[in-house]
């Protein structure tokens, strides 16, 4: 363990319900609020700012619906230097508040219109309020990086004679280096001190962990790094740098990042960037022949943690770049065993689909092994025919009719849109022989125009059995279902047939 970090223990309040909701566009209900504010207690999140009781009277139900939910962490509410925010957060029932004064000249003359003396008497005013209300207080300096030092200081000091808690250093828009917070947080610690920082410049990441190696005991967050602007600096960044680099043990139930980065990107309806360090789609993904053959002899050749470190699994995927040993190891999880020359073969044409710029999926490795190793594939799933209805006054209905196993099946279902409605009546049919689930759904336009090619990608799951396949059509619902059928019809093979070369 570092000694830096050794004599105090690092706390996570998590503000991902607060300014991670402001990321426009993000609009969370109370129940979706309750849901990761649960999950954030589940993880070890020591404090949750639930929301700011000032905006709204849905904000308020939903910041009392997590209050009385009975979690461990601590519920605090984001508040301003007036008695009545602080009235609010009492009927809210929170265990704390974010008390936040402007503390930089332009917050404080172009903003608020007032001097500095006048916010100072506004924050002592509002501390000792508070903490005559019984609530745990936390003073934060907005835009304290841009702030007279010395203004500040006098302003935390009093704050904490009057009764202040925690106090709490804002990067409010990302101006801060390294180096300099190093340098200015250690005068600063009258008290437990929070640092807060925005990632406007790329450096939130770097200037919490100098500010928790210069005296401050917490760092603000939020999952994905969801905020304003560029946003705040990733819980999930913060910690699993502190437990990788510096060995020091945060607490956190790490094994459920994933998880809960997962959940909040659902709810909030914000995609993660496929190249995000540890919960991007790309983080623990393997192509190059070189990587994924280094990777199955031992992970950490290419890989900084284990995958299920932060609750994920590795994936190799086949591609223009891939070698005869990432080629060889996904046949073996698809359940063939190609001799040397028959392999051989299976790689060039793994290497020509990637050469095309298409995905190589798992319904494609297994066409092509059944190819090269003349297995004979006789389709589980006839689609005879299948329609669609979508229209401004109609609700989205598609109907289908299969031979699936030889029987003919005819379906429909509704959905929330075409391929939604397409892709249920196709489970249906298929639910006699085999419950088949999507798990993930991934669309893209091969070129521009009206005309587009659509190139979708799903996964699904049998059994514990999880396929990737793909369609390419200029309709996506025809690629939709070009590409669940192709799936399913690969999920639902008899699993014990003999898919070994007999011969080279």
């Amino acid at each position: 363990m570092i000694v830096l970090f050794g004599y105090k223990n690092i706390r996570f309040l998590d503000t991902t319900l607060r300014d991670g909701e402001q990321t426009p566009g993000v609009s969370l209900t109370p129940v979706q609020k309750l849901k990761i504010a649960e999950e954030l207690s589940a993880i070890g999140v020591n404090v949750i700012e639930a929301g700011s009781a000032v905006a709204s009277e849905g904000e308020r139900e939903a910041i009392k619906l997590i209050s009385d939910a009975g979690l461990n962490a601590e519920i605090c509410t984001y508040a301003r230097a007036k008695t009545e925010d602080i009235d609010l957060a009492v009927k809210c029932g929170v265990d704390s508040v974010h008390l936040v004064v402007p503390v930089s000249d332009l917050h404080i003359t172009k903003k608020l219109g007032k001097t500095r003396e006048e916010v100072y008497a506004m924050a002592m005013e509002t501390v000792a309020y508070a903490k005559e209300r019984g609530l745990i207080v936390e003073l934060s300096g907005e835009d304290s990086s841009r702030a007279d030092q010395q203004y500040l200081a006098r302003l935390f000091r009093d704050g904490v004679a009057h009764g202040a808690d925690r106090l709490c250093f804002c990067d409010t828009v990302g101006l801060l280096t390294p180096e300099k917070t190093a340098e200015i947080i250690p005068p600063l610690c009258f008290a437990p001190l929070s640092i807060h920082c925005h990632n406007d410049l790329g450096l939130a990441l770097s200037n919490t962990i100098s500010a928790l190696r210069s005296g401050a005991t917490c760092a603000h967050t939020t999952i994905n790094g969801m905020g304003e602007r560029a946003g705040n600096v990733p819980f999930e960044e913060v910690v699993m740098v502190l437990e990788k680099l510096y060995g020091y043990d945060t607490g956190i139930d790490t094994t459920k990042i994933y998880a809960l980065s997962t959940l909040v990107s659902q709810l909030t309806k914000i995609p993660l960037a496929a190249n995000k360090p540890i919960v991007g789609g790309m983080a623990f993904t393997h192509e190059s022949g070189i990587h994924a053959h280094g990777l199955l002899r031992d992970p950490t050749t290419y890989e900084p943690m284990s995958p299920e470190t932060v609750g994920r699994k590795r994936r190799i995927v086949l591609g223009k770049h891939s070698g005869t040993a990432s080629v060889q190891s996904a046949l073996k999880e698809l359940g063939y065993e190609p001799g040397e020359k028959h392999l051989a073969e299976i790689v060039a044409r793994v290497k020509k689909v990637g050469d095309m710029g298409m995905k190589v999926t798992d319904a494609d490795v297994m066409a092509i092994a059944d190819s090269v190793m003349l297995l004979e594939c006789k389709p589980v799933i006839s689609l005879k025919q299948f329609t669609v209805v979508s229209g401004s006054n109609a609700i989205p209905t598609a109907s289908a009719t299969m031979v699936v196993n030889g029987t003919k099946v005819t379906g429909a279902a509704t959905g929330t849109g075409p391929v939604d409605a397409t892709i249920k009546v196709l489970q249906q049919s298929v639910a006699k022989f085999g419950d088949i689930t999507l798990e993930e759904f991934h669309v893209d336009a091969i070129n521009g125009g009206t005309d587009a090619l659509v190139d979708v990608t799903v996964k699904m799951r049998k059994d514990g059995r999880v396929l990737t396949s793909r369609g390419a059509r200029t309709d996506i619902v025809e690629a939709s279902v070009e590409a669940v059928i192709a799936g399913m019809n690969r999920l639902l093979r008899d699993e014990n047939e003999n898919r070994r070369s007999n011969t080279d």
